[in-house]
């Protein structure tokens, strides 16, 4: 069974669409950031450690990971510490486009990890302070890197997104569907699937 080495539960959610059977051991490692690391070397390294980590401890498992960051002209917004944080992270990103980066990594005994790197581009809507304010008081940012949740009420922050949703979600499907092909762990789509397989068949 595919091991999935996160706590999200939007990542479990992505995950449920594609129909995989996986047991959750969320990854407890160091995400520090390294000085002068690009956001896409970043979620690509922190990927592949939270692999290694869940699969060090469940050898002969297959471990699936992933990262995100959110990027304003390449400087990394985390999870804000506090009101103030949020505030001033959403302030930051109202009326502009940002880039939201997932990586995904699939690891098994302690091989080097698959890992993919995506982005996705999204254009926040100008923004009044009293909304700003209203979204912060709701508290769905703190938990958030960059503040907001697009699949929540930070959805309505978003003017347009150029890329995949599952990007920002924090599980790029596309990417996670060809790591899982890859490795032959059937999914909805994958050629192993019985229901495709007899659908193709017809």
């Amino acid at each position: 069974m595919l091991i999935l080495a996160s706590g999200s539960p939007r990542r479990r959610q992505l995950l449920d669409l594609l129909g995989v059977r996986y047991r959750i051991d969320a990854a407890d490692i160091d995400e520090s950031l390294v000085p002068g690391e690009t956001p896409g070397d970043a979620v690509l390294r922190l990927a592949r450690a939270k692999g290694r980590a869940v699969a060090d401890v469940n050898p002969g498992q297959w471990v699936l990971s992933a990262d995100t960051v959110v990027a304003l002209d390449d400087h990394i917004l985390g999870k804000p510490v506090d009101e103030q944080d949020a505030i001033q992270m959403l302030a930051s990103l109202s009326g502009k486009s940002h880039l939201v980066h997932t990586g995904v990594a699939l690891s098994h005994n302690g091989k080097p990890a698959s890992a993919i790197h995506s982005t996705t581009t999204v254009r926040f809507r100008q923004l009044e302070a009293v909304e700003i304010g209203a979204y912060v008081a709701t508290g769905e940012p703190f938990d958030k890197a960059g503040a907001y949740a697009i699949q929540g009420l930070g959805g309505t922050l978003v003017d347009k997104i150029e890329g995949e949703l599952s990007t920002v979600v924090g599980l790029t499907l596309s990417v996670t569907t060809q790591l899982l092909s890859r490795a032959g762990i059937p999914h909805n789509l994958s050629a192993t699937n019985p229901s495709l397989t007899k659908l193709t068949n017809e």
